[in-house]
């Protein structure tokens, strides 16, 4: 069976592109390099923050377009901002407010310079909650990080790009009823991404409507992209709108079996370099003579 051309590939990077050690396969970065050439163009679609994924597309070594706080910023690794999509102020607020007995789990992400050393890209209140969870992501992500109490103070003359809740999976359901309660849930998108074997889920919050899917259908409808050659390959939650969207829709294998009920094709999991699995498979098909 003939399909029709992949233009664009969008793809998830935690769980999706790397491995559980958090590292791109070789295989995998040969499969996007073989889609570039092939003319496809390639999206990284995460919930990274613009400069924490900017190392794995470096890592991949093609231009590409990056979706990144899951939606909020689209900007190109060459650094074109082309939408910034920002939770307000005053939302922000109301959510420090009503989430209080969270503090220990929030951080507050902002755009600024980039691969600058101490900007202050991450506010947070304290880290003694999300130290049980993410240790490693504070630890890399230290020099971006700045300490403001109490939190709000941090909201003064700049939106943020939003909001996130992070810890360990009872907790986080918790959280999720308690934002399930507020009365600004038309100003709010909330984005759950979790790893059960890791016993870890982020609650992200972004301003209304905002998503991947989102992000990726304002950039198909600007360029002239049918859906119907958009693949979009994920492993979450916060990949749903993505996978949706998408003509062409792979789950990895390590994916949860609710994600795999919705009729998408499965490729190998994280560990066995499902992304290149799925981008050979069409490439061969695509790109045949």
């Amino acid at each position: 069976m003939k399909r029709q051309p992949i233009q664009l590939l969008a793809l998830d990077i935690d769980g999706t592109l790397t491995d559980p050690n958090f590292q791109v396969s070789i295989r995998n970065i040969a499969a996007l390099r073989a889609a570039h050439e092939s003319g496809v163009q390639i999206v990284l679609a995460t919930g990274r923050r613009h400069d924490y994924a900017m190392p794995i597309a470096r890592e991949i070594g093609v231009p590409m377009l990056l979706i990144s706080s899951n939606g909020a910023l689209v900007r190109s690794s060459d650094g074109e901002t082309h939408y910034t999509d920002r939770l307000s102020c005053e939302t922000a607020r109301q959510l420090i407010r009503h989430m209080d007995e969270f503090r220990g789990h929030a951080v507050l992400t902002f755009d600024r310079s980039a691969n600058v050393p101490g900007n202050d890209s991450l506010v947070l209140e304290r880290a003694d909650e999300l130290n049980k969870s993410v240790s490693r992501w504070l630890e890399v992500n230290r020099p971006y990080i700045k300490f403001v109490a109490p939190l709000e103070n941090a909201l003064r003359d700049e939106d943020p790009l939003q909001a996130m809740y992070c810890g360990r999976v009872a907790r986080m359901e918790e959280a999720q009823g308690r934002l399930n309660d507020a009365d600004f849930q038309d100003k709010i998108t909330v984005m759950k991404t979790q790893y059960d074997h890791r016993d870890l889920c982020i609650l992200d919050i972004l301003s209304s409507e905002c998503s991947k899917g989102h992000a990726l259908r304002r950039w198909a409808e600007q360029h002239d992209i049918p859906r119907e050659q958009i693949m979009a390959i994920g492993d979450n939650y916060n990949d749903l709108e993505m996978l949706e969207f998408a003509g062409l829709a792979v789950v990895m294998g390590n994916a949860s079996e609710e994600l795999k009920q919705n009729g998408w094709k499965v490729t190998a999991s994280n560990a066995e370099s499902g992304v290149a699995q799925a981008v050979e498979e069409i490439l061969g098909l695509a790109f045949s003579s």
